[in-house]
């Protein structure tokens, strides 16, 4: 009848096979720019929280420097204070121990019989005087 071939294949049909491959193409395509973008803001995100650690941590240890810097200066301050107010008492009561220790011996050599050391100062003293006047007295009679 018709020698004409019958074409196996309807037009149609090539077209097909390209499209889903192109398909599958675009599929992909769209795939690897999802998971590309998906990686590049969980990489950012590790990234970003690492440098927000690093600043966050930085910062503290300047606060934390800070206050220890303040209390030491506070402590210091303190044990200023305390050693000045410590060493004024330790005067004070030196003081009333050398005053004591006067005391005492004044005491103890007015109790002593054989010596009386101060009543000798105190007439030695008095000769002295009375020996002051006689050359006075002497001076005004060679002028």
């Amino acid at each position: 009848m018709n020698d004409l071939p019958i074409e196996t294949t309807a037009p149609g049909m090539s077209g097909r096979k390209p499209r889903k491959r192109r398909e599958n193409r675009a599929f992909l395509a769209f795939l690897a720019v999802w998971m590309f973008l998906l990686g590049a803001g969980i990489s950012g995100a590790v990234l970003y929280s690492n440098h927000m650690k690093r600043q966050i941590t930085a910062e503290l240890e300047k606060q934390t420097a800070s206050q220890i810097a303040a209390l030491q200066a506070d402590y210091e301050a303190r044990m200023t204070t305390l050693q000045q107010s410590y060493e004024a008492q330790l005067a004070e009561l030196q003081t009333k121990v050398d005053a004591l220790n006067e005391l005492l011996t004044f005491t103890k050599d007015n109790v002593d019989t054989k010596t009386d050391n101060s009543n000798k100062l105190y007439t030695q003293l008095n000769e002295v005087k009375k020996q002051l006047a006689a050359l006075q007295k002497n001076l005004e009679v060679l002028k």
